[in-house]
């Protein structure tokens, strides 16, 4: 089992000091990953689910914020949880991506991609919100085609975008392309991960018989696709104080990472949080 952690700027804020320190010390209790959140837009009256989320809430660019954490770390992948990728054009997102995995020498490998869940937010980037899975379908095959093609250019023709003879270099370091998990709590974000991610990362509020169902809906869209579904990665969120008998059971699940986040806002209690978790399952 590996263990990630996520950085939440609207609970922990938007100092870049506090940030780096936070990504050192998640580095130094043997974290695997630090992942962060994506909101491009708010507006009053914005509501996922039951909870109505504050305009004002700083949600900062995942992947500058991942480019800046890289320069202050060494080891811990990069990731997010998630991206929303309907609302970003793929040809400038694959140079993105390929650009903080070059400059985290590699470390940009737990992409986490989602299609957003706010009718406003999709828009205000100019995004019909009843497309947008399809959307994220053909964003996903337009990075993995710019990321593999070669210097005689690669062509696309879909619903939402179209080019020929396209060539984006570099490539992410050392290598040809980069993973790309699926977010979400449906079952098409499940069968999305099985037909087109390296993994799924699902929602935390689900109840236990559907979360059991979207994993076995992961694994058998994958099989129908060709691929082998015993490849794929499945993520799961817990909580700082989970028990070892916890992730022992996700583990008996399929779970192959876990991603928790602190409780606390201050950081000297965010340390303790932190090394009581990495000792507690001896992860240095």
């Amino acid at each position: 089992m590996r263990f990630g952690i996520s950085y939440n700027t609207p609970y922990y804020g938007t100092s870049p000091d506090r940030m780096a320190a936070f990504a050192r010390l998640a580095e130094e209790c043997g974290f695997d990953s630090f992942h962060l959140p994506e909101h491009i837009a708010l507006y009053p009256g914005a509501t996922i689910g039951p909870y109505e989320m504050p305009p004002s809430l700083p949600y900062l660019d995942p992947l500058d914020c991942l480019a800046f954490v890289a320069s202050a770390t060494e080891r811990i992948l990069l990731g997010t949880g998630v991206l929303l990728v309907p609302y970003h054009h793929p040809v400038i997102l694959a140079k993105r991506l390929a650009t903080v995995d070059i400059l985290s020498k590699g470390r940009m490998r737990v992409l986490t991609v989602g299609v957003g869940s706010l009718p406003g937010e999709a828009a205000a980037v100019g995004v019909d919100f009843a497309t947008r899975g399809r959307r994220a379908d053909e964003a996903i095959d337009v990075l993995r085609l710019l990321w593999a093609g070669g210097e005689e250019g690669v062509g696309f023709s879909g619903e939402f975008f179209s080019f020929e003879n396209l060539v984006s270099f570099p490539k992410p370091y050392e290598a040809t392309s980069l993973p790309i998990h699926v977010g979400g709590s449906s079952r098409a974000a499940a069968r999305r991960a099985g037909r087109r991610g390296d993994g799924f990362f699902p929602g935390g509020a689900l109840l236990p018989d559907e979360r059991a169902l979207q994993w076995e809906l992961v694994r058998e869209s994958a099989a129908e696709a060709g691929r082998d579904p015993d490849l794929l990665e499945y993520t799961r969120f817990g909580s700082i104080d989970m028990s070892v008998d916890r992730v022992e059971a996700m583990a008996a699940q399929g779970v192959t990472r876990v991603v928790v986040n602190a409780g606390a806002t201050e950081p000297d209690e965010q340390r303790r949080e932190l090394t009581a978790f990495a000792d507690r399952f001896g992860l240095r």
